[in-house]
């Protein structure tokens, strides 16, 4: 029996390409390392005050809320359409559109979007984005390690390697050659 998971939060906004790139990469190693990836949907627009993401961010906070197996799905359809299709990720047509590609029903959506202006999901995003400022964000992505009681905070998608050495791991690049690191 193997090491215990670590740890690691995400925090991230699908308004940064940099979040993409470090969420990509850290779902590709979190069985490669063993951790406990803990997606942290957060308003840039808390840390930086300005941002065009509000509607996709309460979105994706209301899917972590009621069905998190979802959460790195229409995560990725969102970060697909705004940063690979040019398409607009403001509109409730197009966040339904991200969540029914990404295996969400017509239903559980619409649902979720039904939710995005309620106090729990404002609230929620609210939570996590002060989170975020808590542990030192001054943008997106932020990593936060949680290993042998310490806490270690990486600011951006470029400190995987630096990760990898906190984890005791090998990093082996963006697209690691193990067969269960694939999406």
């Amino acid at each position: 029996m193997g090491p215990l998971p670590r740890t690691l939060e995400l925090f991230y906004d699908v308004l940064s390409p940099y979040s993409w790139l470090g969420f990509e990469v850290l779902c590709r190693y979190k069985n490669i390392w063993n951790i406990n990836l803990q997606l942290r949907p957060s308003l840039i627009a808390g840390i930086m005050k300005d941002s065009g993401s509000l509607s996709a961010m309460r979105f994706l906070t209301a899917v972590s809320m009621e069905h998190p197996e979802m959460l790195e799905k229409v995560s990725r359809e969102l970060w697909m359409r705004v940063w690979s299709r040019d398409e607009d990720i403001s509109e409730p047509q197009s966040i339904l559109a991200a969540a029914e590609k990404a295996g969400m029903s017509t239903e559980q959506a619409r649902g979720l979007l039904e939710k995005i202006s309620t106090p729990n999901v404002k609230n929620k995003l609210k939570e996590t984005t002060e989170a975020a400022c808590k542990y030192g964000a001054f943008g997106l992505p932020i990593t936060v390690a949680h290993l042998d009681g310490q806490t270690h905070m990486l600011f951006g998608s470029d400190r995987m390697e630096l990760l990898a050495h906190l984890l005791g791991e090998k990093w082996m690049g963006p697209v690691p050659p193990a067969i269960n690191a694939r999406l």
